[in-house]
């Protein structure tokens, strides 16, 4: 079984570190420009942060974690502290009017400034807990008027298992089943951004150009992204922590389940960041094989189409193709997926290979 990671456990001398409480979290809601930094880091720097998943905290759900994950057969030491004072504390939450989503923040990365590109490499991100929740609600998802087939809740509770030294996903395949179905771990935040201009909270859902809810499952360890500062200090944020989701997260929500990721914080100067990737409007994925440029658009046809241009100006700019070739190169070469459809704005993302261009 995959250990239990409570709040300050494990950490590593040396390396900064930005626990979840009720004093750096927000619920439903993104950081602002108004919002006071709970961290600050140099660019170069490296921190640790602990996310939660608001399942388990939902008022659907009781706003009861141990209560709803001792109903799962989760003993009451296995669930996280930090998300059983949460749902306990006296934050405030709209069910209707704000997103379902703990975010940890604000980090002020020293130097960013609006222009600039803030790179978030993300190092590690390491499960908290060895099971997770995977939800269909509100009426949502891609079939918003078929599922779910009664009431306005169905959760399906989902474990870690470890097969040959692997981690695996598992989820009966019908209630009160034997039969599992498994799927490979590949952990991810859905949200990374950084606070967009303005004194007014972002409701926690739509993603945009500061990032936010992108939900793309590339952003594993070993991968970057690329946001343009909008504000001073960047003040960078982190949630929506998941263990598993296919590319369109078509029920509403992947495998929920809570996070310790570290990542390192380097501002790229908006000359230098011109010079290499062109005037991104967007948030840009970069992993070892591939450059990920991404459209969004509450129309998917659009935000595919927003996904092409910003992968022909990507083109363009980095490797110095004409623009007619670019439109061709990824018509021959280059795979165009949904990122998500239930997140109010939907997404794609486009995989350049690098290998292509060496």
């Amino acid at each position: 079984m995959t250990r239990i990671l409570q709040r300050g456990e494990g950490i590593p001398d040396g390396v900064a570190y930005l626990p979840a409480s009720e004093s750096t979290l927000l619920w439903g809601r993104l950081f602002g420009e108004g919002d006071l930094p709970a961290a600050e880091v140099d660019s170069g720097g490296t921190l640790i942060v602990d996310t939660l998943s608001h399942e388990g905290v939902m008022e659907d759900q009781g706003r009861d974690p141990l209560g709803y994950f001792r109903g799962q057969g989760i003993p009451d030491q296995h669930v996280l502290r930090d998300l059983v004072e949460f749902a306990a504390s006296s934050a405030e939450h709209s069910f209707e009017h704000d997103g379902p989503h703990l975010v940890t923040g604000p980090v002020r990365v020293s130097g960013a400034r609006p222009g600039d590109l803030l790179a978030i490499h993300v190092l590690d991100a390491v499960p908290r807990v060895p099971y997770g929740v995977i939800s269909n609600r509100h009426g949502l998802g891609a079939l918003p008027l078929e599922y779910p087939l009664e009431g306005d809740l169905y959760s399906v509770f989902a474990q870690v298992e470890q097969v040959d030294g692997k981690s695996f996903g598992s989820i009966p395949v019908a209630p009160r089943s034997d039969r599992r179905a498994r799927f490979e771990l590949h952990p991810f935040l859905g949200i990374m951004g950084v606070a967009p201009a303005g004194a007014t909270r972002a409701h926690s859902v739509p993603p945009g150009p500061h990032g936010g809810n992108i939900d793309i499952n590339m952003l594993a360890a070993g991968s970057t992204l690329y946001l343009p500062v909008q504000v001073d200090g960047a003040l960078a944020y982190f949630g929506d922590p998941h263990f598993a989701q296919g590319d369109g997260e078509v029920s509403l929500t992947a495998m929920e389940a809570s996070l310790r990721v570290t990542a390192r914080f380097e501002v790229i100067r908006r000359e230098d960041a011109v010079e290499r990737f062109g005037e991104l409007a967007g948030p840009l994925v970069e992993t070892s094989d591939f450059l990920v440029p991404t459209g969004m658009d509450p129309d998917l046809d659009i935000a595919l189409q927003n996904c092409v241009r910003a992968a022909i100006a990507l083109l363009v700019a980095a490797y110095g193709m004409d623009q007619r070739h670019a439109y061709a190169y990824l018509s021959a070469a280059t795979d165009f997926t949904i990122s998500q459809v239930v997140d109010l704005v939907k997404g794609v993302h486009a995989r350049i290979r690098k290998n292509d261009f060496a």
